[in-house]
């Protein structure tokens, strides 16, 4: 398999780098207000779609910048480093909605939407979960029916990010139940303005301000033929699961970023901070709790790079992706909790950096297939694989 990036080192550095300057120069000092306002302001908007952050992981073809999975966690660790709703505000289009597109679209549907994709004019939204099927997509109850040349298209989807603001969803339906020949669940391109969607209030959530998700109910929605993603009506499974697998070391990546930046928070306050006149880094458990951090955020972002390198090479694509979910959403909750610890009673208020970092990141263990899901995974393909040998 081809791993040579279609975006050469010297070119990525240069990208790189100018995220850095973005993310700790521009977003970082207005951390506050995105949390106050519950909003991306709209220059940060702005600027992200000038430097292409929109399509980083569009292929160039389609007018996205090209970056593979090696590099795109490269950006991911940056972009983790501050408020996980800026991320979020680009993230469906370059990940699980516009991988859909990427990976299985048609040549028409590439080309009808993956410019607006990359470009940020189309934001994209995936439209799996449901109230009743989660990180396991085989329990979907949203059905399509064929009418004609047409498809319609029934029910309800829950905490889709990105509804609120969504031109396109992509819709995950059953056609039939799972069969001999397939599992029956499509994915379809749907207009947020075609008749019979509509998209409920912004949910209330713990943590990550600026980043919207609504419920989404589709009634009697009707859509052409040339929206069924890649033709088939079998293509929904795979696409889900393919463009969660790639997802789930994109969120390991952020929640690097994460730690790194409570890392760094808790040893700027382990310095500064004193306690009857002494730094309190000059303490010995304290200085063990940022040992611990120090050795998580390590550990990860080597787990996150190894992960990423199997991917793009192909050698595994599904319990590499895990482990490094698994890991580094568990690892960035605990360096969190330490965060907190260290800053003290400072650390339970609002005004601090690390009582954000505490709340946001929780929802890492939770979304793009929960911890329970991926040790499952994990396992089960571990044992699976070990049967096969011995057979």
């Amino acid at each position: 398999m081809d791993t040579n990036p279609d975006v050469p080192d010297d070119v990525f550095a240069e990208i790189l780098k100018q995220v850095r300057g973005f993310v700790r120069g521009v977003v970082v000092p207005r951390e506050r207000e995105i949390a106050d306002t519950n909003a991306i302001p709209d220059d940060i908007r702005n600027i992200a779609k000038e430097m292409g952050l929109f399509g980083y992981a569009i292929p160039q073809q389609w007018g996205g910048l090209g970056l593979d999975l090696a590099q795109d966690v490269e950006l991911a660790m940056e972009l983790g480093y501050t408020a996980l709703s800026l991320r979020s505000m680009f993230g469906t289009n370059n990940g699980i909605a516009g991988q859909v597109l990427v990976g299985f679209g048609t040549d028409d549907q590439k080309a009808r939407w993956l410019d607006e994709i990359a470009s940020g004019d189309v934001v994209a939204s995936f439209a799996l979960t449901e109230p009743g099927a989660g990180s396991n997509p085989a329990g979907l109850r949203t059905k399509a029916v064929r009418e004609g040349d047409d498809w319609i298209i029934d029910g309800e989807k829950r905490f889709i990010t990105n509804a609120p603001l969504a031109n396109l969803f992509v819709v995950f339906a059953r056609t039939r139940p799972a069969d001999s020949s397939g599992t029956g669940i499509a994915v379809f391109l749907v207009p947020a303005n075609a008749p019979g969607v509509s998209v409920g209030n912004k949910d209330h959530k713990m943590g990550q301000e600026g980043s919207w998700t609504a419920d989404v109910h589709f009634s009697d929605v009707r859509v052409p033929a040339s929206a069924l993603v890649g033709g088939s009506e079998d293509v929904g499974y795979r696409a889900a699961m393919t463009s969660l697998a790639r997802g789930r070391v994109h969120i390991a990546a952020l929640a690097v970023g994460q730690a790194q930046r409570a890392l760094d928070e808790s040893v700027t306050c382990a310095a500064t901070m004193t306690q009857g006149g002494t730094p309190i880094g000059n303490f010995q458990l304290v200085q063990a709790m940022l040992a611990d951090q120090q050795t998580g955020v390590m550990a990860g972002r080597a787990l996150v790079r190894d992960a990423a390198a199997k991917w793009v090479s192909g050698e595994d694509r599904r319990i590499a992706p895990s482990v490094a979910k698994l890991y580094c959403t568990e690892m960035v909750g605990k360096v969190a909790d330490l965060a907190v610890q260290v800053h003290g009673g400072s650390g339970y208020m609002r005004e601090t950096a690390v009582e954000r970092i505490y709340r946001d990141v929780r929802l890492l263990r939770l979304y793009e297939g929960t911890s329970e899901i991926q040790r499952l995974i994990i396992g089960g393909g571990l044992v699976r694989s070990a049967q096969r040998t011995v057979r």
